[in-house]
């Protein structure tokens, strides 16, 4: 079995592990109040925009999120928070290395004897969450859910979400797909761009990833029979219309409360959360590369971390 399919699924348990880590490191954690800035690149990146955006609607502090080559180094935060599975990556290392000793750093890490954890200045190692795919998975994740634990959300109702996701059958066929769109709103959005960036990883499969609101701006001059839009969070009013009108698949991801229920597939199923609604993204991207005749423990022209010369 390839290892993405094991990190995938174990991904309950490591968000529970997280929550119960949250607890003990919260002094290195961005505190209530604080302006901070969340950098990452690749997957990392897109789960700081998550952070970003749940830190700020939970009243916690203005919070900003850059690929860690574009942080602008003019601005001033209280913290900046680094996401780094490999705790190696070229760009994050560089930014650590200038912003010593003028603004207060944190790494979240998978690798506890990596450089990251010796250059900032408070590390929060998630050993139990590292990979050995190159495709990120459950790194990613698991410190969205240690984030989500910090901000007070409940993450034991989350991993109870995850276990449905890592079981339930997939929306819909891979194989009969030839393009996917992800859209989200708000946090969702860094989830979208997290989702499109597993298929084009996995499976060299051509998916794109928009704000909801946005896709009528021109992206939805793709939709088309054979193709699929996945929306996760809230749905624009008259978005789903526009496009059916197109002959795209549809799977929506419907507020429901808090949570929210993939309703164009399993009407009536328990109502879960967009970061498991991931997971079934996750599942879809390795299963197209399965359809296409790939290794998703062996994507084309990737490696675990992007270390420069």
């Amino acid at each position: 079995m390839a290892h993405v399919h094991v990190e995938i699924a174990s991904q309950p348990d490591c968000w529970r592990q997280a929550a119960a880590l949250a607890g003990t490191v919260a002094g290195r954690l961005p505190a209530r109040g604080e302006r901070v800035a969340v950098v990452g690149c690749g997957t990392s990146w897109f789960m700081a925009m998550a952070y970003a955006g749940l830190r700020e609607q939970a009243g916690h502090g203005e919070t900003d999120a850059f690929q860690a080559s574009e942080f602008p180094a003019g601005r001033r935060y209280d913290r900046l928070v680094a996401i780094t599975r490999s705790g190696t990556t070229t760009e994050v290392l560089a930014l650590l290395t200038a912003l010593r000793g003028r603004v207060p750093t944190t790494v979240v890490v998978g690798d506890p004897g990596s450089p990251a954890v010796t250059l900032a200045d408070a590390a929060v190692t998630l050993p139990f969450a590292d990979e050995r795919s190159v495709v990120q998975t459950r790194f990613a994740t698991t410190a969205l859910a240690l984030f989500r634990a910090q901000l007070g959300q409940n993450v034991e109702a989350l991993a109870a979400d995850a276990e449905v996701a890592v079981r339930a059958p997939l929306p819909i066929d891979p194989a009969r797909i030839e393009q996917v769109t992800f859209l989200g709103r708000g946090w969702t959005v860094g989830l979208a761009q997290e989702a499109a960036l597993k298929c084009r990883e996995a499976a060299t499969f051509w998916a794109e990833a928009y704000p909801a609101m946005d896709y009528r701006h021109g992206p939805i001059s793709v939709g088309a029979p054979g193709r699929l839009v996945w929306a996760f969070g809230p749905l624009p009013e008259g978005l789903a219309e526009d496009v059916a009108a197109t002959g795209a698949a549809f799977v929506h991801s419907r507020t429901h409360g808090c949570r929210t229920v993939l309703t164009s597939w399993a009407a009536g199923r328990t109502p879960v959360d967009p970061m498991a609604d991931l997971i079934l993204a996750q599942r879809f991207a390795v299963a197209l590369a399965t359809s296409r005749g790939l290794d998703p423990d062996a994507p084309r022209h990737l490696s675990r971390s992007v270390v420069l010369a």
